[in-house]
């Protein structure tokens, strides 16, 4: 058996197409169109690679965008004044501070200096306690890709065991909530799912895993999921970025496609709806702000 690949691309591109056209009816009827200030402090490679990134995809969604950039010594006063700028910023409806940030930055301070209705990333306190409650005013990116993804190849998560590896406030919190809360009109990503948050301290994380009809690995550990640990015919999802010997690799081992059922591939899997649900957000953002 071969999984099923679950192409986060193709979808990425089918979901921003969708988005360019809301965005171009919405400058045709004379609305301000969406805009997106990024901010990159330092020069990781990595992080620059995935700003370079979502600024291409808003030129292909017709979201303006603009890059805020700033050296790895830059004061947090000075990181604060310019968030606060952009929060003033009327044609600015997302706001996107990179991560990580450098060591001398309190990253807590600064997520939460960014107004919660401009918060697309949905790190903001008070973005998570409405995830939390079940009203979201924006889903997070990654977890709302994952949901994405399954939903669009047919994968009902109702009912279903759900192991998520890691339990990062990025990908395995949100997406824990998103996948274990009951799906209504204000929360319409809910999955209804029996979820276990497991995590490299869990004990016999293996046999935690096996468990699973759905399994999420979001651990940041190259290859940590392995054959042996995937139930046959589960499906599988790998949010890991990892580079190993100068290629990329994500959290599940190359083995588990002869196991699972459908399986994401790295790259080309969940960072491309990353992206796509980035873009969503911001459009949101300003129909909420502007109508």
């Amino acid at each position: 058996m071969t999984a099923k690949r679950l192409d986060g691309k193709a979808l990425a591109d089918t979901l921003r197409t969708a988005l360019a056209a809301r965005v171009a009816a919405r400058t045709a009827a004379g609305r301000t169109p969406p805009g997106l200030a990024v901010v990159l402090v330092g020069d990781n490679p990595a992080s620059r690679v995935y700003v370079r990134n979502k600024q291409k995809a808003c030129e292909l969604a017709g979201i303006r965008s603009w890059l805020h950039e700033r050296p790895a010594d830059v004061p947090q006063r000075a990181l604060l004044d310019l968030i606060a700028g952009l929060n003033a910023d009327p044609q600015v409806h997302g706001i996107l501070v990179q991560l990580p940030l450098p060591p001398h930055i309190d990253e807590k301070a600064v997520i939460d200096a960014i107004d919660p209705t401009v918060d697309v990333d949905t790190f903001h306190p008070e973005n998570v306690g409405l995830l939390a409650a079940g009203h979201p005013r924006f889903y997070p990116c990654t977890p709302h890709g994952c949901v994405q993804l399954l939903r669009h190849n047919g994968i009902d998560t109702a009912g279903k065991e759900v192991v998520i590896v890691g339990r990062s406030n990025i990908v395995g919190k949100p997406l824990a909530l998103m996948l274990m809360q009951k799906k209504t009109v204000a929360n319409p990503a809910g999955g209804d799912a029996t979820v276990t948050v497991a995590h490299t301290r869990t004990a016999d994380l293996a046999a935690v895993c096996r468990r699973a009809d759905i399994l999420v690995a979001a651990v940041g550990v190259p290859k940590l999921v392995t054959a042996d640990m995937v139930k046959p015919g589960a499906v599988v999802i790998d949010v890991g970025m990892n580079t190993v010997d100068g290629k990329l690799c994500g959290d599940v081992d190359a083995g588990v496609w002869a196991v699972a059922g459908a399986m994401t591939p790295v790259p080309g899997g969940v960072g491309p709806m990353t992206i796509a649900m980035l873009l969503e957000n911001t459009v949101i953002a300003c129909e909420q702000l502007d109508g």
